[in-house]
């Protein structure tokens, strides 16, 4: 079986080598990517595709930034309706339930199965299990496939939508944390109140200020894909939960963290120096 890969960044090619190097034919769609991606695509095992090709796939697993998510799925559906054929797609984004919604009407009866996935942990790495691929919808064990070519899959009780919620309670609390401590540090940097903050942290909560230490830094390349991803977790809450508000606001500090990294990485540098300090 062909399995295919929408997606070469670096949590989809990883994904890809770890199936290859488990046996799989792992194809992708390249068209109009960056020649980082494209190479990125070739040291992984992916092999590059038309939508043709793609559409007769298997399995395929969208792994791309949210904000794309439905149109990823628009554009695949469509090739599969033009090749008149059926396939088990799985929607693998970080995205709300309501998106995931979205994306299963997308596709239909006619195109097949649609799965709803959710990756949590970071990109395969040689030695490791991870990261865990939670997928929900799946009475047919559809995914096993992927289980048996590497991938630590766990199916989980719950019709579509309920991996899609699994990942945004865990991203908020993630990634919420990491947004939260950016935005104090920042503020105390700004006020004076910086190395006071940093001693304090490493003597009553160490263990956060690790994390933190950590997690900060490898969040700036990831930044602009966050954004969306927070302004899904908002409307997963709703609108009637205040809790939304949190998530809207960490999308904005995401996306200042972006715009820094885009213009010379000023606050980066800011919040490194302290944290190294």
């Amino acid at each position: 079986m062909e399995i295919a890969v929408i997606g070469a960044g670096a949590m989809g090619s990883a994904i890809a080598k770890r199936l290859v190097e488990n046996g799989a034919s792992v194809l992708t769609y390249l068209e109009g990517r960056s020649a980082v991606t494209i190479e990125r695509a070739r040291t992984a095992g992916m092999q590059p595709a038309d939508l043709d090709a793609i559409a007769g796939a298997g399995i395929i697993l969208s792994i791309v930034p949210p904000a794309t998510a439905i149109a990823v799925a628009e554009q695949i559906a469509a090739a599969i309706r033009r090749r008149g054929s059926k396939t088990t797609f799985i929607d693998c984004n970080a995205i709300s339930p309501q998106t995931m919604m979205q994306v299963a009407a997308v596709f239909g009866s006619d195109c097949g199965v649609v799965l709803d996935g959710s990756i949590i942990g970071g990109p395969p790495k040689a030695g490791q299990k991870g990261p865990k691929l939670y997928v929900s919808g799946d009475e047919a064990d559809h995914s096993a496939v992927l289980a048996e070519r590497g991938l630590q899959v766990r199916r989980i009780e719950g019709a579509i939508g309920a991996a899609s919620a699994l990942k945004m309670c865990y991203a908020g609390i993630n990634k919420g944390v990491t947004g939260l401590g950016t935005a104090m540090l920042l503020a105390a940097l700004r006020s004076g109140a910086d190395a006071a903050l940093k001693r304090e942290m490493q003597e009553s909560l160490p263990d956060l200020d690790v994390k933190l230490t950590n997690a900060i830094p490898d969040m700036y390349p990831k930044a602009y894909r966050w954004v969306a991803e927070m302004e899904e977790i908002a409307e997963f809450l709703g609108e009637d939960d205040p809790a939304a508000l949190i998530f809207r606001g960490m999308a904005g500090l995401y996306r200042k963290m972006a715009e820094d990294r885009d213009t010379g990485g000023l606050l980066a540098g800011q919040l490194d120096a302290l944290n190294n300090g």
